[in-house]
């Protein structure tokens, strides 16, 4: 059924890009003679720290790799995100307010709602909001 044509796969988001690689691998596999990938949020750049379980910073695709080299990396012809302004807008929201942003989207923008005060720009160690002590 896809041999020889032209395919667009949509995901929800690239974390480190190895389901992507994997389902791409499998479209080629079954014939496809180009396999472009696009998805529904913007590139994410920076771990969450306020409870949904990404990896640490280094291991983020956005975070080390231009979208051209993911779309190498991953094996697609193309590979395109939304923007942080598209989001916002599919949201109803207009733009994303750089001042006062309406969700949280550190993830996608480093811009954390909070400081997080033993984390350096260059330390990859993963912020735990659970106490190891008791």
């Amino acid at each position: 059924m896809l041999a020889g044509k032209r395919v667009v796969l949509v995901d929800d988001s690239i974390v480190r890009g190895t389901t992507s690689k994997k389902i791409v691998e499998m479209v080629r596999l079954a014939g496809a003679a180009e396999v472009h990938l696009r998805i529904s949020s913007p590139p994410t750049t920076h771990s969450c720290f306020y409870g949904i379980d990404t990896p640490e910073r280094g291991k983020l695709l956005a975070a080390n790799h231009s979208i051209e080299a993911m779309a190498a990396l991953i094996g697609a012809d193309s590979l395109a995100f939304i923007s942080i302004d598209g989001l916002y807008r599919a949201l109803n929201k207009g733009d994303r307010d750089p001042v006062r942003p309406q969700y949280c989207d550190a993830c996608f923008t480093g811009e954390y709602p909070i400081p997080l005060p033993d984390m350096t720009q260059n330390d990859t160690r993963q912020l735990s909001l659970l106490s190891e002590t008791h």
